[in-house]
């Protein structure tokens, strides 16, 4: 519990605007993408690594939870507050500090949106390649703590492989400083890495370094569409076994299609099944020979394609993959969007037992996502206020899970644990595992006032 004290001294520490007890305000913290709601007591919002400082070190002494939070667009309660107490926003902390073009690097503040970062970095000729679907408002910190992916993972990479340096604030007020601005580092055990998705429960980031890449000169999109799910599964085996390595392979399942078709106006043939939604990047005299390649893999396996002519017809194309999430909510008052990987190989087996469950639970299950990575958004179309509809939605994400694990995957390829995933970890993790993980946390936050109640850590 909060005490009065303890907001009089946050408010000496920060100022008026510094903090918030009001409710309109909490209220805007008590919740994220999982619908979930639990109010904090307090909301800070510092505008630099010293008043961090002052945060961590008073709530340490006082034993106040602290909840880190950038955009609150997590799926699976990451940044709520549910155990109570401080939460801490980075939205006033969101300046890009320096942008290195002679090392590849920037240096940014956690509540830079991961957008306006792309853009500053690509008026100069650079490339940052994450891409999560809510780069619009999601903020670099968030992406860090949760290592969010997105379409380009497949040829790029994640959040985590172009992290370089963190500097971060422990409980207590410690500041550290993981990694240097070099290309190579092997001094001592990599705690950058460890920090990347650990989800707030370690340490509050203050400054982000990212590595950067030069920006593709040429792109291209394709559209191949299929008769089944397994069918596109086929084809983008069969892509990747020839060698090609697109930067982005979305898959679209048929209900996907259909509330799209239906909700957001979007004409796609309605013969089609499932759709991959195919993108490359490259020299501009490669990136036709890639797509060319691309499309007879595709129509080898039964598909049809067709190749976007210029940049207005690739962004029609991917407007009908962006307006899947919006046309969702039109399909069952309730979404479980459960974020699978599988390795690449296993693509095909899954969708077809995930599609076998929607007749064993008489949900619709739609499928889409990040198939060129083997990462697919599993989503569960159910009635949270139907209890029947709500216990077989339940059983159908164990099975899904099941599944996954049992044909060599993982339970969450983005969206991290938080506590919606808690529960199941035990389906991939082994308890030796478990206590290593309590042991870290232990480590950086001994009072468990970072984030509790997260990642199956108590």
């Amino acid at each position: 519990m909060v005490k009065g004290s303890f907001i009089k001294k946050l408010k000496k520490l920060l100022g008026e605007e510094g903090i918030s007890t009001n409710i309109e305000d909490l209220l805007c913290y008590s919740f994220d993408a999982t619908q979930k709601e639990y109010m904090p007591q307090v909301a800070a919002f510092p505008q630099d690594t010293h008043q961090v400082q002052e945060i961590l070190q008073l709530a340490w002494e006082e034993e106040v939870p602290v909840i880190p939070r950038g955009a609150g667009s997590g799926f699976t309660g990451g940044s709520l507050p549910v155990k109570g107490g401080m939460v801490v926003s980075t939205e006033r902390f969101d300046r890009i500090l320096e942008i290195d073009e002679r090392n590849l690097t920037a240096l940014v503040e956690p509540g830079v949106v991961t957008a306006k970062l792309q853009q500053a970095v690509e008026s100069l000729g650079l490339f940052y390649p994450p891409d999560p679907a809510s780069m619009e408002f999601c903020t670099i910190g968030g992406n860090v703590a949760e290592n969010a992916g997105g379409p380009r993972a497949v040829k790029y990479g994640v959040t985590r492989d172009y992290i370089l340096s963190i500097e971060a604030v422990l409980m207590g007020g410690e500041v550290i400083t993981t990694g240097r601005k070099v290309v190579k580092d092997v001094v001592g055990y990599d705690l950058t890495r460890l920090l990347v998705g650990s989800e707030g429960t370690l340490a509050f980031f203050t400054k982000i370094l990212l590595r950067l890449l030069p920006l593709p000169p040429a792109t291209g999109t394709l559209l191949a569409l299929f008769s089944s799910r397994e069918q596109a599964g086929e084809a983008l085996a069969a892509v990747i076994h020839s060698r090609i390595l697109p930067t982005a392979m979305e898959f679209v399942d048929r209900g996907a299609l259909e509330a799209v078709r239906k909700y957001a106006g979007i004409e796609i043939d309605p013969q089609a099944q499932a759709v991959l939604l195919i993108e490359v990047d490259g020299d501009k005299d490669t990136v036709p020979l890639l797509l060319r390649r691309i499309a007879e893999v595709c129509e080898l396996v039964g598909g049809t394609t067709q190749v976007a002519r210029d940049r207005t017809e690739a962004q029609e194309l991917w407007q009908a993959r962006r307006a899947i999430s919006p046309s969702l909510v039109h399909v069952a008052p309730t979404k479980i969007n459960e974020d699978i990987v599988v390795p690449r190989s296993q693509l095909p087996q899954a969708l077809a037992r995930i599609e076998t469950l929607e007749d064993k639970y008489s949900l619709p299950i739609i499928c889409f996502g990040h198939a060129g990575d083997g990462n697919i958004h599993v989503n569960i179309m159910t009635d949270k206020g139907n209890p029947e509809k709500w216990s077989k939605a339940q059983e159908a994400v164990k099975e899904v899970f099941a599944i996954t694990v049992e044909l060599g995957g993982t339970l969450s390829g983005e969206h991290g644990v938080g506590i919606t995933k808690a529960p199941y970890l035990s389906m991939e993790l082994s308890s030796q595992v478990m206590e290593l993980f309590k042991g870290i946390k232990g480590s950086f936050d001994p009072k468990n006032l970072l984030n509790p109640g997260k990642m199956g850590l108590e």
